[in-house]
């Protein structure tokens, strides 16, 4: 049997989830950081296997879904001026702005390209020189990596023509803000394991000391999110609250030192505005030292603009756990992956969307 096979074995999912009820003699709330472990919560139906009482609620693990609509707006009126071509992953591009999103900026004229890597925008701009590439640099710290490098790079080929617009976001501020909230109800995370395999764990033990909660790091398949739900509810029934690593194949206590090194080169922490959580400490990075020259903030005038949000998606209390995407009124009948009304409709690790691909309306 390979690998996946055993990550996605029923007789084992079946195990952990009886262990599971075993284990649990009080009612628990459990955030799963990361959209993609929320995608196969969803898709494979997970909460529907936990006792009554043990919730599972869906955090802000989705660096699309917590880009600003400022952010947005920005980009589209970058995209817009001449001689500009704005480069974007390609889930940047139905995400919804002030006034549409870069869909319809890019009907409008607007030059839009959709790349599958920052090095992408890099080679763009290297091919011609009479054009400004603006990489939009949307990720958590998983992204962070090739996007300095994408910088780096472009710094030793003199590129004067590329530049990124950075909406980079870091994880551990925004659990800090949550467990903060006045309606929290997080007793303990399942950390994405994605960032932790390039960051470490070495940022989460203060937190998990000062509010006094499990954090557990955590794959994305059946069996990773299962027994990393078990391993979090022992530290919770125990009275225990440490950080734990649940995904050792992938995930070291340091994270991958290259990769960090690379990052701290290139960027330093700043305060950054997480959609519908707010204006975070040290929240998201920003080009550091010499490589502010590549910032496209700094290169161009943009006019501040104060973004307007949908009044009736209710996205921010999504991703911050407090609500799930079927509470929402809007959900399924005026917010659909078509026309939705905030980014977790359409990003591919929002939790609205992935209650609405897999049908889940009522757990």
């Amino acid at each position: 049997m390979n690998r996946l096979a055993v990550l996605r074995s029923p007789a084992l999912v079946s195990a952990l989830a009886e262990e599971i009820r075993r284990t649990a003699t009080r009612p628990w709330t459990i955030m799963e950081v990361c959209g993609g472990q929320t995608h196969a919560i969803a898709r494979y139906g997970l909460e529907e296997l936990l006792p009554d009482g043990l919730e599972l609620v869906h955090g802000p693990g989705c660096p699309v879904c917590v880009t600003s609509a400022a952010t947005v707006d920005r980009a589209a009126r970058l995209a817009a001026l001449p001689g500009v071509v704005l480069a974007t992953f390609g889930d940047m591009v139905r995400v919804p702005g002030s006034e549409g999103d870069l869909f319809l900026a890019r009907a409008r004229g607007a030059a839009v390209r959709v790349v599958a890597s920052p090095l992408d925008a890099v080679r763009m701009a290297a091919e011609d020189p009479s054009q400004t590439v603006v990489f939009f640099g949307v990720g958590f710290e998983t992204t962070a990596p090739a996007v300095a490098l994408a910088v780096r790079q472009a710094a030793e080929l003199g590129l004067s023509n590329f530049a990124v617009l950075v909406a980079l976001v870091r994880v551990p501020p925004a659990l800090e803000a949550i467990l903060s909230g006045p309606g929290n109800r997080v007793r303990a995370f399942l950390a994405a394991g994605h960032v932790c395999t390039v960051m470490g764990l070495e940022e989460y033990a203060p937190i998990a000391a000062r509010h006094r909660v499990p954090i557990v790091a955590t794959g994305f398949e059946p069996v990773d999110i299962l027994a990393g739900v078990l391993a979090a509810l022992r530290q919770l029934e125990a009275g225990e609250a440490r950080v734990e690593n649940a995904y050792a194949r992938a995930v070291g206590q340091r994270g991958n030192a290259a990769a960090r090194s690379l990052v701290l080169e290139v960027f330093e922490p700043c305060d950054r505005d997480w959609r519908g959580i707010g204006l975070l400490r040290g929240g998201g990075f920003r080009l550091r030292g010499p490589y502010r020259a590549f910032d496209a903030e700094e290169r161009f005038d943009l006019p501040a603009e104060a973004p307007r949000e949908s009044g009736e998606c209710i996205a921010g209390l999504v991703l911050q756990g407090i609500k799930k995407p079927h509470e929402c009124p809007a959900f399924g009948v005026r917010c659909t992956p078509d026309r939705p009304l905030g980014a977790p409709m359409v990003s591919n690790e929002g939790a609205c969307a992935a209650y609405y691909r897999y049908g889940r309306t009522h757990v």
